[in-house]
C-alpha cells in the first residue's frame, strides 16, 4: 500500500472528514482491520487564511510548497492538498516535490464524465468561484460548462464558510441558504452542483438539493484510496 501524503488544516474540519474517508474507503477495499497509511502535516489556517484574503498567493505557495517537501521527506508516495482553494497554488507545490500530486478538481472532474455530467454548478470560497485557476481546469482539460452563483451568491457562500464552517458551525438558517442558491443554479441548468470547498458537504452532504452534489472531499479521498491500492 502507498503511503498517502495529506496536506491538510485548511481547515481542520474538513481533514477530520478526509482521514476518516481514506480510512473507510481502504477498510472497504481491504476489510478487517486494515486502515490507510497516511501522513498530516495540518497547517495553521489562520496563516493561510490572512494571506489569502490578503491576496499573497506567492507566499501561500512558499509556505505550503515547504510543507509539502515535508510529507516527501517522511515517506509520501503522492501528495492530497486538502482543500479546493489552495489548489490555485498546486503548481508552484507540485515543481517543489518529486512525488505526484492528486488534483481535487481532476478527480471531480473524472467523476462527473463518468456520470455524464457536462453542465455544473460550482460552490466554494470566492477565489474559488471566481478565478479561474479551478473553472478553467475543468473547462478547458474536461470540457465542462461552469456555472456560479450570481454576486450575491457567491458572498453569501464565501461567509458561511470562513465564519461558520471553517470553526465548525453548522447553522439551519445557513444550510437554507445553501440550499437556495443550488437551486438557482439548477434552474439556470446545472446538471449537478460542485461542493468545491472541503467544508461545504459538512453543511448540506446529506440535504435534498434539487440537483445532485459533488463532494469535492470524498471524491479525492476515493481517488487517493485507489491510487494507493493500485500496483506500481
Amino acid at each position: 500500500m502507498k503511503c498517502i501524503g495529506l496536506l491538510g488544516g485548511m481547515s481542520w474540519e474538513s481533514t477530520v472528514s478526509y482521514y476518516q474517508a481514506l480510512n473507510r474507503g481502504v477498510r472497504a477495499q481491504l476489510g478487517g482491520l486494515h486502515s490507510a497509511r497516511v501522513l498530516l502535516n495540518s497547517v495553521d489556517f489562520a496563516e493561510i487564511e490572512r494571506l489569502q484574503h490578503a491576496g499573497d498567493w506567492p507566499a501561500t505557495a512558499r509556505l505550503l510548497a515547504a510543507e509539502a517537501r515535508k510529507l516527501q521527506a517522511g515517506g509520501a508516495d503522492f501528495l492530497l492538498i486538502g482543500t479546493n482553494t489552495m489548489h490555485k497554488v498546486s503548481p508552484e507545490i507540485e515543481a517543489a516535490i518529486d512525488i505526484p500530486l492528486l488534483h481535487i478538481a481532476d478527480a471531480t472532474a473524472a467523476k462527473l464524465r463518468a456520470d455524464g455530467v457536462m453542465r455544473v454548478g460550482l460552490l466554494g470560497t470566492r477565489f474559488t468561484m471566481e478565478q479561474d485557476f479551478y473553472k478553467g481546469r475543468l473547462q478547458e482539460r474536461f470540457g465542462l460548462a461552469v456555472l456560479v452563483p450570481d454576486e450575491a451568491g457567491r458572498e453569501r457562500a464565501h461567509r458561511i464558510i470562513y465564519d461558520e464552517l471553517c470553526l465548525g458551525e453548522i447553522r439551519e438558517s445557513s444550510r437554507a441558504e445553501y440550499l437556495a442558491i443550488i437551486e438557482g443554479l439548477a434552474a439556470a441548468g446545472a446538471e449537478a452542483v460542485i461542493l468545491g470547498c472541503t467544508e461545504i458537504a459538512l453543511l448540506v452532504g446529506d440535504a435534498r438539493a434539487a440537483v445532485p452534489l459533488y463532494d469535492t472531499t470524498a471524491i479525492h479521498a476515493e481517488a487517493a484510496v485507489a491510487l494507493a491500492l493500485s500496483l506500481d
